[in-house]
């Protein structure tokens, strides 16, 4: 087994749950257990995608890191929406929205090496 390590998206998304753990512990309670949930689940699904990704061969790992830019995507529209809704203040909106922008980039660049 790959340790976090050996790929730094996969280190990457593992630190992003930690800080968004410590966000979503923080949310209103009306925001905490759906969207905040929700927030964190899809997370979780990103994290299980490129684990799954990098134990694949290299012909095999397209599917699962497409469906990681999906994901991503996702998140993206859901902490926008955890801003806008004031379940986050505009500071812990822009460092997590960083942070999707560099796992994004770096999925993409992992698709692009495959191609």
């Amino acid at each position: 087994m790959k340790s976090l390590q050996d790929t730094p998206v996969i280190q990457k998304v593992y630190d992003f749950y930690k800080e968004l753990y410590l966000i979503v512990e923080k949310m209103p309670k009306k925001d905490k257990y759906a969207l905040g949930l929700k927030i964190q689940n899809t997370t979780l699904d990103l994290l299980e995608l490129l684990i799954e990704a990098s134990n694949l061969r290299e012909q095999e790992k397209l599917i699962p890191l497409r469906k990681s830019i999906a994901k991503v995507d996702l998140l993206k529209i859901l902490i926008r929406l955890s801003y806008e809704i004031k379940a986050i203040d505009i500071k812990k909106y822009l460092t997590l929205e960083e942070n999707l922008q560099e796992i994004g980039k770096m999925v993409g660049g992992w698709i692009r090496y495959l191609k």
